[in-house]
């Protein structure tokens, strides 16, 4: 009733965001921040 099962290619893609993300971003700053924010112990009151 379908017809034919023809695979028309992936449909998720994985992309590197590594190195989609030039290396002057602002993004990857906000990455480091963060990141040092994770850490425990971090900002402890």
């Amino acid at each position: 009733m379908r017809g034919a099962d023809e695979a028309s290619g992936s449909l998720f893609r994985y992309v590197d965001l590594e190195a989609r993300i030039l290396a002057g971003h602002p993004l990857r700053t906000i990455r480091q921040v963060v990141n040092e924010a994770r850490q425990p112990g971090c900002c402890v009151r």
